[in-house]
């Protein structure tokens, strides 16, 4: 009896070993990406890791922190009611004992405003604004009369990655991270004429500056960098728009970033196919989803084909999925466990569920 159950015990590894290998081989990077919980929803968001994200074998998760962590290298740009080094432990520990490799991100270069609000970074530190005759309390809603979406930073401010830096380097050292996420999509703001700075300097040469001042700032301590597409993209050769693609030249930055920064590519209406571009372009990519549950779904299975049915180097770069949410995250989770009919509520639940049912089957 001792001998067949050994025997039993070897099967059952061979068997969930073999399981384990092919979802690594079919989708390398099963990732989510969402606003980090504030402090008192801490052990909402463990227990969602712990019920949900890790028997969908989910093994990254982005979690955007911006200015809502306790930083003690520049205490001045903490947001409201940030989290400690205590909550902070307890998102780290959860996903180390479920085997998620945990990626903080602030969002670099770009999104320094949102409507009528200015971030902490350039209202404490109004001097590294790219655009300071743009006032954010003037916002009316896009497309604004000066246009208006979301304020820079300058790129080439003497100071400002001295406080930049600081930053990354004391979020990625408390979420105990070997990578980063920089955000930097959405930039419209770059390279501008009022900028004595930048003023006629080439936006792709900007952008891809940053991006490669970024990583290898990171590379110093072995640590990776990730980034959204969109500036990558040329949003009319494509068609995909300003939104989801670049209108102002930035595209050109893809031939002059390093090709070790991971390419998250967003696109939320449709699958459209752009991470076959950015794998061509040498550079490692996941697509990424959102609210749409059957566009979400296509865009994890066409991943899983294109890796298929590509050249072995290709397909090396075309690394997987990550399903992104846009709430913060107690209305996410409030939408998630609702009735079916009340997860409408948050535009991500839906789409959230879908997929991680379906990375759960295979």
């Amino acid at each position: 009896m001792k001998k067949i159950a050994l025997c039993l015990v070897a099967l059952m590894a061979i068997v969930f070993g073999a399981t384990a290998q092919n979802i690594d081989e079919l989708l390398p990077i099963r990732g989510f990406a969402i606003e980090a919980p504030a402090p008192q929803g801490v052990d909402a968001f463990v227990r969602f890791v712990d019920e949900e994200l890790a028997p969908a074998k989910i093994n990254l998760l982005i979690l955007r922190v911006d200015w809502g962590y306790a930083y003690e290298s520049h205490p001045e740009l903490r947001d409201p009611n940030p989290l400690s080094k205590a909550d902070v432990a307890k998102l780290v520990a959860a996903c180390r004992r479920n085997g998620i490799r945990l990626v903080p991100q602030v969002n670099l270069l770009g999104h320094q405003s949102w409507a009528k609000n200015t971030h902490a970074l350039l209202r404490v530190y109004p001097e590294f604004d790219e655009t300071p005759s743009i006032k954010t309390e003037n916002y009316t809603g896009w497309p604004n009369p000066d246009g208006l979406y979301c304020k820079s930073y300058c790129p080439l401010h003497p100071g400002v990655h001295k406080v930049v830096f600081d930053i990354v380097d004391e979020v990625c050292t408390v979420f105990e991270a070997d990578a980063f996420h920089a955000g930097m999509d959405e930039v419209f703001y770059i390279g501008e004429k009022e900028c004595p700075r930048c003023n006629g300097r080439d936006k792709a040469e900007l952008y891809a500056g940053e991006v490669t001042l970024i990583r290898n700032h990171l590379a110093q301590d072995g640590r990776e960098l990730m980034i959204w597409g969109d500036r990558l993209l040329d949003g009319r050769t494509t068609g995909l728009g300003e939104w989801e693609a670049s209108y102002n030249g930035t595209w050109r930055a893809i031939d002059l970033i390093p090709k070790d920064v991971l390419i998250c590519d967003w696109h939320y209406e449709r699958a459209d196919l752009s991470a076959v571009y950015f794998a061509m372009k040498g550079l490692p990519v996941a697509t990424c989803g959102y609210r749409n549950p059957e566009v979400s779904l296509q865009q994890v299975k066409d991943m899983i084909q294109f890796r298929k049915q590509t050249s072995a180097q290709t397909a090396t770069h075309l690394q997987g999925y990550i399903h992104t949410i846009w709430s913060g995250a107690a209305p996410f989770l409030r939408s998630y466990y609702a009735k079916e009919d009340a997860q409408g509520r948050d535009g991500g639940a839906k789409a959230a569920k879908a997929v991680l049912n379906y990375l759960r089957e295979l």
